[in-house]
């Protein structure tokens, strides 16, 4: 298999990531603890064991997702712009990587929610007929620069037809 493509993502995505993780972790504890501690309130015991493990099963994937996966995820996540491809690696367990010839680029756009904008960075998204490519957690003016060149590059290509 070939190298890794050249650049990395902004390490700032790792607090993004982390940030993200913890509201939907959050939701989802809250929507599996809230009814056990309801019912252990009344004094049964199954929803009190129900709520304590619920409680550490919360506890295990916090320290999952926010301690051990960001910076593995980080150092999978990899982008290369070459005059006539866009490659992207990513995966931890199943890797995958995609190669999008300028030639099947329909649209490139930045993406910037309050989070992202919270420390200054943007997704690029590559449109193709066959779907989308995202390359999450660049520097703004980053993100813009690659957007830019990705879309001057698809245009060339569709000219040299």
């Amino acid at each position: 298999m070939r190298e890794l493509p050249a650049h990395q993502l902004d390490p700032k995505v790792k607090i993004v990531w982390r940030i993200n993780d913890a509201i939907w972790l959050t939701l989802v504890f809250l929507c599996v603890f809230v009814p056990f501690a309801v019912v252990a309130a009344g004094g049964e015991q199954v929803a009190v064991v129900g709520a304590v493990v619920t409680l550490v099963v919360y506890a295990l994937a916090l320290v999952l997702w926010l301690v051990v996966l960001p910076p593995i995820r980080f150092s999978r996540w990899r982008y290369e712009l070459s005059d006539d491809y866009l490659g992207i690696a990513r995966g931890i367990v199943w890797r995958k990587r995609f190669v999008i010839p300028f030639i099947r680029v329909q649209n490139t756009d930045t993406r910037q929610g309050p989070i992202l904008r919270m420390f200054g960075l943007a997704s690029v998204t590559v449109a193709t007929a066959a779907g989308e490519h995202e390359i999450p957690g660049l520097a703004f003016d980053v993100a813009e620069q690659l957007r830019d060149r990705a879309a001057e590059l698809a245009r060339l290509a569709r000219e040299d037809v």
